[in-house]
């Protein structure tokens, strides 16, 4: 007991520091996964054909391929195609924004879609354009109702960042890794690192509550 005791408390820098650039990942990837999901969303909502389509290709491309798929393609693929070399916290940045973005367009599309044509309408006779329209009646509204459904997304998107670890990005589930590769405390090591994701995403959908309790659709 005490010998694993200590084996916790030897690995608990290094896991921490993990932590550390697992949450840098997912505040990052989040806010660039937000703009796409917003401009891709828009995008699928607009009375633009093309523009639906371009959206509706990026959402069917993102979704029908595993992640995985998405962080080898962007970390070893792309750089053969434009011969240079993209730094692995770059392409894993990237691979999480894409793919976040592809599912957050979908709720922004499902939550602007969810309010009555009779407020676009009012709006609309009201002077307001579309662009207006959209910015002071629909989105305020929508976005409240999606924020379950955002929380949710960032929670998968949090234990996605794990994915990462296979191109050598020394987040938490790497640090896991190289950490039992020196001791190979398999049981006390991985214990830990999941009691750090589980306070992680505890600890959001604690603060995610209280955004809906302030923000709920009275």
């Amino acid at each position: 007991m005490d010998s694993s005791l200590q084996v916790i408390i030897d690995a608990l820098p290094l896991l921490l520091e993990g932590s550390v650039v697992t949450l840098k990942l997912v505040v990052i990837s989040l806010i660039i996964a937000m703009v796409i999901g917003l401009i891709s969303g828009l995008m699928s909502t607009s009375l633009n054909r093309f523009l639906r389509l371009v959206a509706t290709l990026y959402v069917d491309i993102i979704r029908g391929t595993p992640l995985l798929v998405q962080v080898y393609f962007i970390y070893f693929g792309l750089p053969v195609f434009l011969d240079m070399r993209i730094p692995a916290m770059t392409a894993g940045i990237i691979a999480i924004s894409l793919n976040a973005g592809a599912y957050i367009s979908e709720i922004f599309r499902a939550g602007i879609n969810s309010i009555s044509n009779g407020q676009h309408e009012a709006a609309r006779s009201l002077g307001l354009t579309r662009f207006q329209t959209m910015r002071l009646v629909v989105l305020p509204q929508a976005t409240r109702r999606m924020i379950p459904t955002f929380v949710n997304q960032f929670i998968i998107t949090i234990k996605d960042t794990s994915l990462l670890s296979a191109i050598g990005i020394a987040e938490l589930t790497q640090s896991g890794e190289i950490i039992i590769s020196s001791n190979f405390r398999a049981f006390e090591i991985w214990g830990v690192v999941g009691i750090f994701y589980l306070i992680i995403i505890v600890l959001l959908s604690r603060v995610s509550r209280l955004i809906e309790r302030r923000y709920a659709i009275r």
